[in-house]
């Protein structure tokens, strides 16, 4: 299953399973994404560095802004849009919003709300707002669905707003704005549904036929100065067919991957599948083909490391990963797929090595600080095993149990060092949401 296959990693997690939102971390596709926003957060005046563009695991389209650092994609918006600048559109109406500070005013309109005491990701969202310290922005992020869709709601000035920012951003990026128009024509006859049966793109970004008229008119007036972007068409195609690969049945791949006119990318999509199917002697045909067409493309390595990691080739599997590091010795996900391989082949010294540079570039991958936890305990250091198992039951909402441990990491690790002051963060944090919820 995907959870197994793509690193999953809970981010937002409600009380209620059916309200959970969680994410797919890989390095690949937040690499392409990356690619694929670079120009518009750069036209927004956001840095590429900062903003970060996530994967949610969820299958219905959707995209959505809670803070001010990330945009949420779901996996089923990137299956349904049918080009790269479609996807950048979104990604620009997105970034609008962030842009035109719509998000600080809904912090603030919920710090004034009758139920803020009852809904975790206030909390979460007032603590990043407040300074409140990394673990404090993270504790209680878990909400109603009903809650969450109330601060994602946006009133129709605002998405007026959005929209011709995000035109402008395309134009100025030298991105297609038919994107845009081709975003609204897609799901104008959400209109005419009933609020139950609309998507939940549409529930909380309200639509009308203004805005295509909108669209259609800002198209006219500037007209279509881009020009064909390869590599946005590949990166996109490599996003589109990894997540394919891996949410879609193997041999719905294998049949449909011949389509792909990239042979990398088709070579991927068929190895994930063989993978999928526990054919490692195919699984590995197809990754090695890849890696010989891109020799220096670090993902390609990392998902052979991955293969060969959940195929039980450790040591083999220690050399894709420590390979794919040399060539992105910075990627947070790369380092923590090493680092998860170094564990396995009972090497928890190099292990803590590794996780501690992925986790000094990315405290949110909750996957990586389970195997941090392990590594410190592996080595001796149950202080530092209880603070990262605390600070991840915080990013996981699970209050209760972040305070337990943040207790024990308090009790543990040195007064006034840098790790208890982190854990008095997850405790202070982890309490405040607990007397909340009595």
């Amino acid at each position: 299953m995907l959870a197994m296959s793509l690193s999953l990693t809970l981010y937002l997690t409600s009380t209620l399973p059916a309200a959970a939102i969680g994410l797919l971390r890989d390095p690949d596709i937040e690499n392409g994404l990356r690619e694929l926003a670079f120009p518009i957060l750069r036209a927004a005046g956001l840095s590429p560095n900062r903003v970060k563009i996530l994967l949610v695991n969820d299958g219905g389209f959707n995209a959505f802004v809670v803070d001010h650092n990330t945009i949420f994609l779901n996996y089923g918006l990137i299956l349904k849009v049918p080009r790269a600048d479609v996807l950048q559109a979104v990604i620009a109406h997105e970034a609008a919003h962030i842009a035109n500070g719509h998000i600080q005013r809904r912090i603030s309109n919920f710090q004034g709300a009758q139920t803020v005491a009852n809904l975790g990701v206030a909390l979460a969202l007032i603590a990043a707002a407040a300074g409140g310290g990394e673990a404090a922005a993270g504790v209680a992020a878990g909400t109603q669905s009903s809650a969450l869709r109330s601060f994602l709601a946006h009133t129709r000035a605002e998405e007026a707003s959005a929209d011709r920012s995000a035109a402008n951003y395309l134009r100025l990026s030298e991105i297609s704005t038919r994107g845009l128009i081709d975003l609204h024509r897609a799901f104008a006859g959400q209109d005419l549904l009933t609020p139950g049966n609309q998507d939940p793109y549409m529930r909380s970004h309200p639509l009308s036929r203004d805005r295509i008229r909108a669209a259609e008119a800002f198209f006219e007036a500037h007209g279509d100065q881009s020009l064909p972007n390869a590599n946005a068409d590949y990166w996109f195609a490599r996003i589109r067919g990894k997540i394919s690969a891996f949410t879609r049945a193997p041999k719905w791949t294998l049949l449909r991957a011949g389509e792909e006119t990239h042979d990398d990318i088709r070579l991927m999509r068929q190895a994930v599948a063989h993978h999928r199917n526990r054919n490692l002697s195919k699984a590995l045909a197809g990754i090695n083909a890849a890696i010989a067409l891109r020799p220096d493309d670090p993902y390609y390595y990392e998902l052979k490391g991955q293969i060969l990691l959940e195929s039980r080739r450790i040591d083999a599997a220690v050399d894709a990963y420590g390979k794919a590091v040399e060539l992105a010795p910075r990627d947070p996900l790369i380092l923590a797929g090493h680092g998860r391989a170094l564990l396995a082949a009972k090497h928890p010294k190099a292990a803590l090595e590794v996780l501690e540079k992925a986790r000094a570039r990315d405290a949110r991958d909750a996957r990586m600080m389970r195997d941090l936890g392990v590594a410190y305990a592996s080595t001796g250091q149950n202080g530092m095993a209880s603070l990262v198992t605390a600070e991840r039951y915080a990013l996981q909402g699970r209050t209760e149990d972040a305070e337990l441990h943040a207790r024990r990491a308090v009790g543990q690790l040195p007064v006034g060092s840098t790790g208890w002051q982190r854990a008095q963060d997850v405790l202070l944090a982890s309490e405040r949401a607990n007397k909340r919820k009595r």
